[in-house]
């Protein structure tokens, strides 16, 4: 029987308004917080006032009373003026992020509203309906900022991204147990440098089990009909990206019967999703032999045998040169970097490097076919992201022309007052001819 992808869901169907009753009731835990007013700058104001959560540290927050982190707090202004509550995390740049703009604690009523609330978002608006991976709370995307929910085949995993939300784990775990029912919750640490972390990080466990069962070291999820393995303990990630998951659909609309280079392949999704879609062969190209090997074991899930295509562990630049002076040509290019990367030869920065993968990339692509271009960058909005790819397109002596603009998918909302939550770019377009010196063709 197929695995469908609401599962997890299935608990709220039954007896739910009664539950919730119970939950509205049964209010009594509650982490000590002091109420207390905190007074924000006229800049920090209007900020608040135009709907972004977040309270950057300034002059004003410098004099706050001294407090914990997971406290809520009252936000004013100058004149006294409530503006909302909020969760107290000093010491860091975000030193407050709005939790409403109401008067209000965090307790079990409170967070079993939003939870709900994020859960209807997905059950009306996203399409889960052969995925088992997918996410349930994005942080200010559902108004729980820096705290973020995801479900992998009945076991959720969570991450806190504001020490905050630490000492409201307990409740926030059992009110998940209650509504959802998992296997298992699991949380996974976000430790300090993990730029520095990133590369050699991908054999320590981050993830602990707070309660339930414990997944299997690699854990089946489905995927668009596709089974992926993921790993709720081992390394800074799960091992699949939830929020290339509809990406990953309208790639698999594209490749059939196209030789596909994927740079930067990590575990290989995108190469997976490519060739379960027909593509001639697929070349996935990362720096990790582990990474590389766990692709090798995504192909095998998926009775896709991997000799039939080909894997090269390498720094990406390199390879690309490589790939360039042995004549190679592709139909489709696609490059989903991380925002930094270091090897040995190299070190990748999605500004400026983006450019420069465009330019080495772009004699490898035949004419009028695809490059794709994906970045996570949250401080690199859409249009600076377009300008390192005009000036790839530049330096190659080709004209690119979009033909598709995507980002995350409907399980990653977030508010049109929060520009970082739109943090997602993935680029498609098509190598439309070269250029003269002028840039004219």
């Amino acid at each position: 029987m197929r695995d469908e992808g609401y599962g997890i869901f299935s608990s709220l169907n039954t007896h739910l308004s009664s539950k919730f009753i119970l939950l509205k009731v049964n209010c009594g835990e509650r982490v000590k917080s002091i109420d207390a007013s905190r007074t924000v700058g006229p800049e920090t104001a209007r900020m608040l006032e135009l709907g972004h959560p977040w309270v950057v540290a300034d002059a004003y927050t410098r004099k706050w009373p001294t407090g914990s982190p997971g406290e809520t707090i009252s936000l004013c202004d100058v004149q006294g003026r409530f503006l909302a509550t909020a969760l107290l995390d000093p010491g860091e740049r975000i030193v407050a992020r709005v939790l409403d703009r109401r008067r209000i604690q965090i307790d079990r009523p409170w967070l079993t509203e939003r939870l709900l609330c994020a859960i209807k978002l997905r059950r009306s608006h996203a399409d889960l309906s052969d995925s088992t991976a997918y996410r349930i709370v994005n942080a200010e995307g559902d108004g729980l900022p820096g705290l973020t929910i995801d479900n992998y085949a009945n076991y959720l995993m969570l991450q806190l991204y504001s020490a905050a939300w630490r000492p409201h784990l307990k409740l926030i775990t059992q009110i998940l147990q209650e509504l959802l029912s998992p296997l298992g919750i699991y949380e996974k640490s976000r430790p300090q440098k993990t730029r520095e972390l990133e590369a050699a990080s991908d054999s320590k466990n981050y993830g602990r089990l707070l309660v339930g069962k414990a997944a299997p070291q690699r854990l089946e999820v489905r995927e668009n009909g596709l089974v992926f393995l993921v790993s709720l303990e081992q390394g800074l990630n799960t091992g699949l990206f939830l929020d290339q998951r509809r990406n990953r659909r309208d790639l698999m609309n594209r490749v059939k019967g196209k030789r596909l280079l994927n740079l930067f392949s990590y575990t290989g999704a995108f190469s997976v999703a490519a060739a379960a879609a027909g593509a001639a062969q697929v070349t996935s190209v990362d720096a990790s032999a582990n990474y590389t090997e766990w692709a090798r074991d995504n192909f095998a899930a998926n009775r896709l045998n991997p000799r039939q295509h080909e894997f090269i562990v390498g720094d990406c630049l390199a390879v690309l040169n490589t790939l360039a002076q042995s004549g190679r040509i592709f139909d489709v290019i696609l490059m989903d970097p991380p925002s930094f990367s270091t090897t040995s030869k190299s070190r990748f920065t999605t500004r400026g490097g983006t450019s420069d993968l465009a330019a080495a990339s772009l004699p490898l692509l035949a004419e009028n076919g695809l490059m794709i271009t994906s970045s996570n960058h949250q401080k690199v909005d859409v249009a600076d992201y377009l300008k390192e790819l005009r000036r790839g397109a530049l330096h190659g002596g080709c004209e690119l022309r979009a033909i598709s603009l995507l980002g995350q998918p409907e399980d990653f909302p977030y508010p049109v007052t929060f520009p970082e939550g739109r943090y997602l770019k993935y680029a498609v377009c098509v190598k439309a001819g070269n250029m003269t010196k002028s840039g004219v063709r």
